[in-house]
Order: structure tokens, then C-alpha cells, then sequence
């Protein structure tokens, strides 16, 4: 059945991933038609984690970027299918690093890195850095059920020569690339709500305590690589800027669960400046005190 699944539906989608922009960016406003007004997906979650992290906001203002956030979330499905064809020459006008010298002054220190980012404007595109730096580029990820989809998903992101890790593999691979010296940047998007079996560290984000990730900063602890947060700009639609900021140098001399909570505090600015193009259909603040 996962297979019969598959190619009924990965022919539609290279077909929609080969269409002009202008035609392409049509599609997906079709389809906002048909996931935000017919359908109506996860709309009650969005609603409530709108005026959870956003009190200060009226209704109608929270209704305004409810609608412009819908609009982005089908351009961000549709652009990672846009991937399957895509030229490394159109990618890198429409995907722009504004201080790649940050990524490569972090090369000559010969350490591994821990990349942060969150889910916010687009996170699928970042795989293009791969090509802008001499660190090996891995991003963690979980596996999707169907086995064929999952592969389709590990193509699209490793294409740009990329490599994906799912979360069981992840420290058992940098095990091994740190002991043969292999320099790695591992994507880690690190803000969403962990198992309170896992919840180690509970911290205030949007005004909300809550528990939160702290895997990469374990993970940067105890492999001693340096941690960097990419800030990921939606300039206009289609066309993004990624900025990088250093978070730690020396993850080990900084106090526990400090590396986390600046990161955090660096989303909560992305989702105060534009906060149409954060991922508000995840259940960020399900468990919450």
C-alpha cells in the first residue's frame, strides 16, 4: 500500500515541481484555498497557540497573520517539492547566506559545529550551505512511516550533497566522525516541545514555561564542537537570507542549559518580527506549567 501511495502521488508532485514560479506560486495559492478554507488544517491549533504566544495581540490582528501564516505554509511545502528540480544556480539566488565569513572563520578551528535553527520562514532550504563550506553538512531529522516518502524526503534534502541522520543515528555518528576527524556541521531544528520523559530543563519562551530541547547543547557538550544559530529570513515570497550567529566558541566552559536558553531567546525575536512565518501548527506549547 506505501508503495502503490507513492508512485500515484510522486509523479503529481515532479510535475508540480517542474512548473514556472510565476505558475508554480498559482498552485500554491490554490492549494492555500483548499488547506486553509475548505479543509481548514490544524486551524484550532494555530488559533490557540496564536493567542497563547501572542496575548498582546487583538483578534483580528491574530486572524491577519493566522491568514498570511497559511499562504507561507503552503510555499513552504511546495518549495521543498520545487527541490526535485531545482538548479544550484536559481537556489543560491533565491537562498542567500549574508556573512558566510562567520561559517568560514569557525572552519579554522578545527571543530565540528552544531548548527541551530528553528522552524521558521525555511528551514528545508538551508541544505544549500553544503555548497558554501568545506564542513561536511549532516541534518537530523525523523524518519517519515512511509518508507518511500522517507527516501523521497532524504533525496530532496540531500541534493545539494548533504547528508541526513535520523535522530536514533545522530550520536553514534558523531561518535564516529569525531573520532576519525571528520569535520561536521550538524542541522539540529531544536524548538519544538520534547517528551516530558526527556524534558530536562523547563524555561519561559513567548511567555509560556515550557519544556525544551536541550540535545543539541548535551550534543555540542560532549563532542566539543562549536555552536552556531542561523537566522533564516523570508525577504519576499520565494527568496530568503540566512544570517549566522555565533552562540558559544567553548560549549563546555558555558554554563548548562545557557547555550538553549539564548537560542531560544533568538526565536522568540523571529516569530516578534514576523511571526506569519513560524510553524504554529505544531503543538509547541502542549505541555506547559
Amino acid at each position: 500500500m506505501q508503495f502503490l501511495v507513492y508512485i500515484i502521488v510522486f509523479p503529481i508532485l515532479w510535475i508540480i515541481s517542474i512548473l514556472p514560479f510565476r505558475v508554480f506560486y498559482w498552485f500554491s495559492d490554490l492549494m492555500h484555498i483548499i488547506v486553509y478554507r475548505i479543509v481548514g488544517y490544524r486551524k484550532k491549533t494555530v488559533r490557540e497557540n496564536l493567542a497563547l504566544a501572542l496575548p498582546h495581540l487583538s483578534t483580528e490582528e491574530r486572524l491577519v497573520i493566522e491568514k498570511k501564516f497559511y499562504h507561507h505554509l503552503c510555499d513552504l511545502f511546495l518549495e521543498m517539492v520545487k527541490t526535485l528540480s531545482i538548479s544550484k544556480e536559481e537556489m543560491d539566488k533565491r537562498f542567500k547566506i549574508t556573512n558566510i565569513e562567520l561559517v568560514k572563520e569557525f572552519e579554522k578551528k578545527g571543530k565540528s559545529v552544531a548548527l541551530l535553527t528553528s522552524h521558521y520562514a525555511s528551514w528545508e532550504w538551508l541544505m544549500t550551505l553544503n555548497n558554501q563550506t568545506s564542513f561536511f553538512g549532516i541534518g537530523v531529522y525523523k524518519k517519515i512511516g512511509n518508507k518511500y516518502f522517507d527516501q523521497l524526503v532524504r533525496d530532496i534534502r540531500s541534493k545539494f550533497n548533504a547528508e541526513l541522520a535520523e535522530t536514533k543515528q545522530a550520536i553514534p555518528m558523531m561518535r564516529e566522525n569525531q573520532k576519525s576527524g571528520k569535520m561536521c556541521m550538524y542541522g539540529l531544528v531544536s524548538d519544538q516541545s520534547p517528551k516530558l520523559d526527556r524534558a530536562f530543563h523547563w524555561h519561559t519562551f513567548m511567555g509560556v514555561e515550557v519544556p525544551v530541547h536541550t540535545g543539541a547543547e548535551m550534543l555540542a557538550k560532549r563532542y566539543d564542537m562549536n555552536v552556531l544559530f542561523v537566522d533564516v529570513k523570508k525577504v519576499k515570497r520565494g527568496f530568503y537570507e540566512a544570517t549566522f550567529i555565533d552562540l558559544s566558541s567553548d560549549a563546555r566552559s558555558v554554563p548548562d542549559f545557557e547555550i538553549t536558553e539564548r537560542f531560544l531567546k533568538l526565536v522568540e525575536q523571529q516569530i516578534l518580527d514576523a511571526p506569519e512565518y513560524y510553524l504554529w501548527t505544531h503543538k509547541r506549547w502542549k505541555h506547559k506549567r
